[in-house]
């Protein structure tokens, strides 16, 4: 299996795991639930890996940043979904405790990543 690098990140592992776990927590519902929130929270839960991959993938600095801040607000986003799911008794409470706490690790790990984005150098800042 080719590998692009990106797989070994644990942002994009952890980032897969809850998009799994959503998938699968979605797919159980009944039909109009997985309509409505389901496609919704499905969508933006694989968004958070898809836009790690993205910006992984980019060649400039400010393009990578700003995909991994869109996987952030994917994150956001997922985390307002699942506490919708919540209450609309989709999902129960420990389903709902086990996913975000996965997603609140996410969260860190991936704040911690964008910090260490550094430009490259130039030719101005270079110290021989």
């Amino acid at each position: 299996m080719t590998n692009f690098g990106f797989e070994s990140l644990e942002i994009y592992q952890l980032s897969n795991e809850i998009g799994r776990t959503i998938w699968d927590t979605c797919s159980k519902w009944k039909h109009f639930d997985k309509e409505t929130l389901g496609k919704q929270i499905v969508r933006s839960a694989d968004s958070i890996s898809l836009n790690i991959c993205e910006g992984y993938g980019r060649y400039y600095y400010k393009d990578k940043k700003l995909f991994y801040y869109y996987s952030r607000g994917s994150l956001y986003e997922t985390f307002e979904a699942l506490n919708k799911a919540k209450e609309r008794n989709l999902i129960s409470d420990e389903e709902h405790k086990i996913i975000t706490q996965k997603m609140v690790r996410l969260a860190v790990k991936l704040n911690n990543y964008i910090k260490t984005l550094k430009p490259p150098p130039t030719e101005e800042n270079l110290t021989f």
